[in-house]
């Protein structure tokens, strides 16, 4: 699907149709769970290419949206569409174009990285010839040639979540989808898996989806985002025209404080905490 309307990420001149085809689009996407409403008409659209944070406190409905347009919720209201599929009608199909990274550890600690890709390839149903080339691929690209036979136990945070998106990047996804990639991390490994990232979309086009509660993060690595509060889609846009929009000094913050009332810290609690800090122990 084509956008009709928009404009170029970092000029702000209009594209023509043709440069901006959409990796993802939603309309009214919404999700119920009894009496509570985690997403509430969340409309957006994502040009290929790109890389889009989806910005919000815990508990804003992030993750929901994100297991939506992974296909492991079904949406209650609403639609969406990843890689030209609709995540209802084509689930499989979707699955095969998308790659994903949750909060939840993904690499098993007791087998060395190159066997955790190696399962990974046989369930992305990579062919036998293929394996081999496909995985000392991902090794080299996420720098992680030299500890391949090592336990992952041993590795550092910043290494698992590297071997996390390796995983996830072996079958050559159009869209990769990234829950609080860089949460737990120190700011060293941040920043090593930051170049990964911005590496993935420059060098083979695919377009990140990415979750984060770290305005400084969003800033750095993100074309476009999009604030979440309680459910709802405030505010939607690239950084610099967003904080250009309240004025020449303005933060990313402000522009949450502006968009909900309210700042990331006083929205955190102790469930928020706790979360956070187990994330920060399964990567030490």
């Amino acid at each position: 699907m084509e956008a009709t309307d928009t404009k170029d990420l970092k000029t702000g001149n209009r594209l023509p149709a043709a440069r901006t085809t959409l990796a993802v689009r939603t309309e009214f996407l919404t999700k119920r769970f009894a009496a509570l409403v985690a997403v509430n008409r969340v409309s957006l659209g994502v040009p290929e290419g790109t890389i889009f944070g989806l910005l919000g406190t815990n508990g804003a409905g992030k993750t929901t949206v994100i297991k939506m347009l992974t296909t492991l919720l079904a949406p209650t209201e609403g639609n969406a569409e990843v890689a030209g599929l609709d995540v209802v009608k084509e689930p499989e199909a979707v699955r095969r174009r998308i790659g994903y990274v949750s909060q939840m550890l993904s690499a098993d600690g007791e087998l060395t990285g190159y066997e955790n890709l190696l399962i990974s390839a046989k369930l992305y149903g990579i062919g036998r010839a293929d394996r081999a080339q496909h995985i000392a691929q991902a090794l080299k690209f996420m720098e992680l040639s030299d500890v391949a036979d090592k336990l992952v136990s041993h590795y550092s945070g910043g290494m698992i979540r590297r071997l996390e998106i390796a995983q996830s990047m072996l079958h050559r996804p159009q869209v990769l989808f990234l829950d609080e990639p860089t949460v737990g991390l120190d700011p060293v490994a941040r920043r090593a898996v930051w170049q990964r990232i911005r590496d993935l979309r420059n060098e083979f086009g695919t377009t990140i989806v990415l979750t984060t509660h770290d305005m400084s993060e969003a800033d750095e690595l993100c074309d476009i985002v999009g604030f979440m509060h309680v459910g709802r889609l405030e505010t939607l846009g690239p950084p610099a025209q967003l904080k250009a929009e309240l004025g020449a000094e303005a933060t990313l913050d402000d522009v949450f404080i502006h968009y909900t009332g309210t700042s990331i810290a006083e929205r955190g609690g102790y469930q928020d905490v706790a979360r956070t800090r187990r994330t920060a122990e399964r990567l030490e």
